[in-house]
């Protein structure tokens, strides 16, 4: 099949409800779907010592509390965890409302296979990441396993560390990606705005998360606009096939 012929992935804005204001997170969550949001993301970081006693962790109160607020608003809620420990969060996070459960490919390659199967028995969509440093191959079986994931989320900054520019030199990964698996959700997250969404939506990316440049926006609907129309010239224009 030609790539004329391709039906890609519909674009996606994601803004992360990091940025918003805590103590009015319904409200917050209802605006954002009002300006045009598709998906609300949550990022819960929480890394421990592989020698630490603790072994386990409940769901942190304040995720819970926005998950089962926003649950209300029958949003799609798109969560990514920074965790060590990914398969101890699945149900807590399915039971809590999450629609989506993204981890991390760099703390579970033992169990991959595992886990996919245990968050889409769960009832919620399967993503993985990667930071930086990861090379894209390492997710290829992820993708084209029996139980695959349903999104790859490249990271264009260190996670857990705010204050950080877009990286531009992850892009190669999202083409690649595109390029070989046109149908897939591809999330990045990272120093995303007008200013660096046309770079993104060239390489391929249809899911992006926004988070200062949209809840710091004057016109946080008129920002979701632009990071939308920028991808749907991408894929008008098919660039990332070029």
């Amino acid at each position: 099949m030609g790539h004329d012929a391709v039906a890609l992935p519909t674009p996606k804005i994601s803004p992360s409800m990091l940025s918003s204001d805590f103590a009015n997170l319904a409200s917050e969550a209802k605006f954002m779907e009002d300006c045009g949001a598709d998906w609300l993301h949550m990022d819960i970081m929480l890394f421990y010592s592989e020698n630490s006693k603790v072994k386990r962790f409940n769901i942190l109160p304040r995720e819970s509390k926005f998950l089962k607020l926003v649950r209300l608003l029958k949003a799609f809620l798109d969560c990514h965890l920074m965790v060590t420990n990914p398969a101890d969060y699945v149900m807590p996070f399915a039971k809590a409302g999450a629609s989506s459960f993204t981890f991390h490919a760099e703390v579970t390659k033992d169990s991959w296979p595992e886990l996919i199967k245990s968050i889409k028995s769960s009832g919620m969509q399967a993503g993985v990441a990667i930071k930086p440093g990861t090379p894209i191959e390492d997710i290829f079986p992820l993708v084209e396993g029996e139980d695959s994931v349903d999104m790859v989320l490249v990271m264009t900054v260190e996670p857990g560390f705010g204050g950080q520019s877009f990286m531009p030199d992850m892009m190669p990964k999202v083409k690649e990606l595109r390029r070989r698996y046109p149908n897939l959700d591809i999330q990045v997250d990272g120093g995303l705005a007008p200013s660096t969404i046309d770079q993104a939506a060239a390489a391929g990316a249809n899911v992006i998360v926004a988070g200062s440049a949209v809840f710091g926006a004057k016109d946080p609907a008129g920002v979701i606009k632009i990071l939308r129309n920028s991808i749907e010239r991408a894929q008008s224009s098919k660039i990332f096939f070029q």
